[in-house]
């Protein structure tokens, strides 16, 4: 889980410059010139009865006042402040994991810790009040927190959501930490 002001992954960047330089020379040669440009190609191929991290929970970029407030970040992506936290900008996500299982198989979901702290430059926050959501592939149940696989092929996605602990008078910058999802297939 980070909160950060953009996320543009290194290896996207050089790619984006490694393909402008040559289609600025190519612009700028002779009819007959040939120029050559490489591209990165990626792919997830995934064994059974696994899950991986799709997406990390983003809180946003926050205005923080002299007053402690909180920030929530819904299954469904909204994100809503109250207290002293004002929201600025829009680059918050809830974290988003996928996996691979079998049609209509009961998969138990177990969160640990159920709150967790962030650090960064000023006083560590608290996370938690953590919200599984449900998907049309991950039809979730709460009691006890399991959701029932719903795609034919056995593919599966679902959201976390939570809510940020903003102390008065945090200090600027980015803030992290660690939460760990477990899956146990039924």
């Amino acid at each position: 889980m980070r909160t950060r002001h953009s996320k543009i992954p290194q290896r996207l960047l050089h790619g984006i410059a490694a393909c402008a330089l040559p289609t600025a020379i190519a612009v700028g040669a002779p009819a007959h010139a040939q120029t050559a440009a490489n591209g990165d190609a990626e792919a997830i191929v995934l064994r059974p009865l696994s899950f991986f991290k799709v997406n990390d929970l983003d809180f946003g970029s926050i205005i923080a006042s002299n007053t402690a407030g909180t920030v929530r970040i819904a299954p469904d992506g909204t994100r809503s402040a109250s207290g002293g936290a004002a929201l600025a900008g829009g680059n918050a996500e809830p974290a988003r994991f996928a996996g691979l299982g079998t049609y209509n198989r009961q998969v138990n979901i177990a969160l640990s810790p159920h709150n967790i702290w962030i650090t960064g430059p000023g006083q560590r926050m608290r996370v938690r009040d953590f919200e599984i959501g449900s998907t049309p592939t991950a039809i979730l149940s709460t009691s006890p927190v399991r959701f029932r696989i719903g795609a034919p092929l056995g593919n599966y996605n679902f959201p976390v959501g939570a809510t940020l602990y903003v102390n008065a008078n945090q200090a600027p910058g980015d803030y992290s930490g660690t939460f760990t999802i477990t899956l146990n297939y039924l």
